[in-house]
């Protein structure tokens, strides 16, 4: 790939250079173009946290880290492979992945696939590099059904200059035992980072993604606005797990979404521990019949933070079901909001919904909040919607101290029962991470 300097600015002459960087079909520029102009001609969003802050002018649009990638980790370069080491890319897939890619700003600089996966013709590629190399399997699912150009703003935005991510597709019967991993760092200052990850599962596949993000601290403010398409085919099984920690100074605008059909099976896991605004919903459209989704997440918002997260579901077939368990903790005057959709059709009898939202606030200067949307147009139906918001009482603290711990050892003890369903839903090794991250925003003020 041509060596390529910042981008930014938000341009038709930016877009168009993204694109012959990286030697794109002609296909994949129109589609920029046309997202761009959708884009220009579209307001921020009036609802959920205020975006004006956000200079699009001022943000970088593409930064590459000149480097080729490559399957042998010993070759990425050491000031990159340094900040990935800290991480524990190398050992998470020594001991419990079967292939990891890592993206650093625009490009993925790092990408393998365990040989007997290759074997049983599972695809597991950089966004980039599957263009070239799957043009008709890619140009028949990229952003058309599941996710269209003309989304919403941010989707629009992404179309147009998004860069890097993965493509996976899983054969017919083919189980992957272990976790594909991608971790992506944003680490330039006001970095724009819009990674777009296509999964494709095949009848009767299963697979489980585990996505990590982070950047470092800077002044200014970012951008991460990535997008997500799944697509779980008949019988199918599909849990992708997200861990976000974004540095205060970004802004998380990321949309996932996943088309699910007869007899399959999607599973979301979310945690969102950093940026200075978060809007993030992942959401199932249940297309077939028996389809069945679970949502499970978890928001931290401290100081100067607000979280808007929450669930979409929309079931347009009979006999579908649903769970969405949200968990918030507010801190520091941190705002946390859920905001969910649970939309049942005419045509989808017997369907069955629960969503079920926690919030935990920590002082008297934070919020919580909870925007439910339900609509239900089959009456035979069942749907519930449960929310609990709660605080730590001195008798809480009182009775763990007398028990011999300490005050902040007794605050800890009561966030991890608050938050243990969410790390039971994690592998062991993201379990111990979420935690550790969880407790640092505690102790922090």
């Amino acid at each position: 790939m041509k060596k390529t300097k910042p981008l930014s600015g938000l341009t038709e002459k930016v877009i168009h250079s993204i694109s012959k960087s990286k030697k794109e079909p002609s296909w994949i520029l129109e589609k920029r173009l046309q997202a761009f102009k959708l884009f220009q001609q579209t307001p921020l969003p009036n609802w959920g946290p205020d975006l004006k802050k956000l200079n699009f002018e001022k943000l970088v649009y593409f930064i590459d880290p000149k480097t080729k990638e490559t399957n042998q980790w010993d070759k990425v370069p050491k000031d990159i492979k340094r900040t990935f080491d800290k991480l524990g890319i190398p050992e998470a897939e020594k001991n419990v992945l079967s292939g990891v890619g890592a993206q650093f700003d625009s490009n993925v600089v790092y990408h393998n696939l365990q040989k007997s996966l290759q074997e049983k013709g599972v695809i597991f590629e950089n966004m980039d590099i599957a263009v070239k190399k799957y043009p008709d399997l890619v140009k028949k699912y990229f952003m058309t059904s599941c996710i269209p150009i003309n989304d919403h703003k941010f989707i629009m935005l992404h179309a147009a200059v998004w860069s890097g991510g993965t493509f996976i597709y899983v054969p017919k019967n083919i189980k992957v035992e272990l976790p594909l991993q991608a971790y992506f760092r944003m680490n330039a200052q006001r970095g724009g980072q819009f990674e777009h990850t296509l999964i494709i599962l095949d009848e009767g596949a299963e697979l489980h993604y585990i996505e990590g993000c982070s950047s470092p601290r800077y002044q200014q403010n970012a951008l991460h606005a990535g997008g997500v398409e799944i697509f779980v085919s008949k019988n199918a099984k599909m849990r992708y797990t997200s861990i976000e920690n974004w540095s205060k100074n970004v802004y998380n605008l990321n949309t996932k979404r996943a088309l699910v059909y007869e007899n399959a099976a999607m599973t979301w896991v979310n945690g969102n521990m950093g940026s200075t605004k978060t809007m993030l919903y992942p959401c199932s459209i249940l297309l077939g019949e028996h389809a069945n989704t679970e949502s499970i997440g978890i928001a931290f918002a401290g100081k100067d933070q607000n979280q808007d997260t929450g669930t979409k579901v929309i079931h347009l077939a009979p006999n579908t079901t649903s769970f969405i368990q949200s968990k918030s903790i507010s801190k520091n005057g941190g705002i946390s909001s859920y905001r969910g959709l649970v939309r049942i059709t005419s045509k989808s009898d017997n369907c069955k919904s629960r969503v079920q939202c926690d919030a935990l606030i920590l002082d008297k200067n934070s919020l919580s909040n909870t925007y439910p949307s339900m609509k239900i147009d089959n009456s035979n139906t069942e749907v519930s919607h449960e929310a609990t918001v709660s605080k730590i009482n001195d008798e809480q603290i009182f009775y763990l101290q007398s028990r011999g711990l300490s005050e902040e050892q007794a605050l800890k003890m009561i966030i991890s029962g608050f938050i243990e369903p969410i790390v039971k839903a994690l592998p062991l090794e993201y379990a111990v991470e979420l935690n550790k991250l969880i407790e640092l925003e505690i102790s922090s003020k």
